[in-house]
């Protein structure tokens, strides 16, 4: 096995551009990697240890990688990464110092916790074979496992597959997953942060369970119903019987599988229309401030701002109930992010990038 003098990975965060709230419940999201990530820089040691420093956050962690670690709190992803990986049957021939690092604004929905597991997953393999190239797909899964399943989370697998393959993806998540990179070029975007905390975890919880009983209850009435194939105008009579948060979850996740479709179909032919693509933008955005509920006071100021300097579209950017907004400006990005500041955010323009990689 080759020598390894240092280690040096990087994984990126992501905007979802169409299907938030949908991947958990087995429908399909558009997102893309952005050129915020997190890097990981290692040097070997010889006691096999794992000596971990997170500077950006004021942590630091020690642990051994040779046997199960226990967590000293919920979402300890630096030790579940290790744990998981370590049962498939993975041994390291060194330990590590490492360094973590990173640009992503965190907590903010733009997945900065998967861009860490998807970077320090990418970098333990690497470390136990350094001569061969993770697979983008096993990373991606091998972080979903770690962060989601390991904690019994509600999150699906858009961020860990977004953050692995990079570029603009359409991932279909029901039953196996199926990923296709999106090959049209896409620029002009805005990430606008409200700096509001959120409750991620709490709310993907509230919207899948809002939700998943939306389903069930519409079953009961409407026999054959399923968001994959029943239409909006074939739904709506059915949804009065239901509970308001439920009625407007089902109909909003109804709406946004056919937008995203909608945009699917807009990204793989003929000539590209850009100010189709700002409307459904917004389309989406409006069932998610009004019908899944994830938008604030101070996001739609941002949002607002942003159209009215020149973006043709903006939206709500991940789980929401604060974090960021993404604001789709080609040609009047600088203007955005200006109006976007005056209205209390912060904002800079990101660029697509790259999935995991060696540095």
């Amino acid at each position: 096995m080759p020598k390894i003098d240092s280690l040096r990975v990087s994984a990126p965060g992501r905007i979802c551009l169409f299907g938030d709230h949908q991947d958990f419940l087995g429908l399909a999201v558009i997102a893309s990697a952005i050129n915020r990530r997190i890097v990981i820089t290692g040097t070997p040691r010889t006691d096999g240890q794992f000596h971990l420093l997170l500077p950006d956050i004021g942590s630091e962690d020690f642990f051994d990688p040779s046997q199960e670690i226990p967590y000293l709190g919920p979402r300890d992803y630096l030790r579940s990464v290790s744990n998981v990986i370590r049962r498939c049957g993975t041994q390291w021939p060194c330990g590590f110092d490492c360094t973590v690092r990173g640009d992503i604004p965190i907590n903010a929905g733009v997945s900065s916790s998967s861009a860490l597991v998807i970077a320090w997953t990418y970098f333990l393999l690497c470390a136990a074979a350094p001569d061969r190239a993770p697979d983008p797909v096993e990373v991606a899964r091998i972080g979903h496992r770690a962060e989601v399943l390991e904690f019994g989370e509600p999150g699906g697998m858009m961020d860990h597959y977004t953050s692995a393959l990079g570029g603009t993806v359409y991932i279909d998540c029901g039953g196996d997953i199926a990923v296709e990179t999106l090959k049209r070029p896409l620029h002009g975007f805005v990430l606008g942060d409200s700096l509001e905390p959120k409750d991620t975890v709490g709310v993907l919880g509230q919207s899948k369970t809002d939700a998943l009983l939306g389903v069930r209850l519409m079953e009961e009435r409407m026999p054959g119903f399923h968001f994959r194939t029943s239409t909006a105008d074939v739904v709506a009579p059915f949804l009065d019987a239901l509970p308001e948060r439920a009625r407007r979850k089902v109909y909003a996740n109804v709406v946004n599988w056919e937008i995203t479709g909608a945009a699917k179909r807009l990204l793989e032919t003929g000539p590209f229309d850009p100010a189709a693509f700002g409307t459904l933008i917004d389309r989406h955005h409006a069932m998610l401030r009004d019908g899944i509920g994830v938008s604030t006071p101070k996001l739609e100021r941002m949002i607002e701002a942003a159209k009215t300097a020149g973006a043709l579209g903006a939206k709500v950017n991940g789980s929401g109930g604060g974090g960021t907004m993404i604001a789709y400006a080609p040609g009047c990005e600088a203007k955005v992010v200006e109006a976007i500041d005056r209205a209390g955010g912060r904002a800079g323009v990101v660029t697509i990038d790259t999935g995991a990689r060696r540095e």
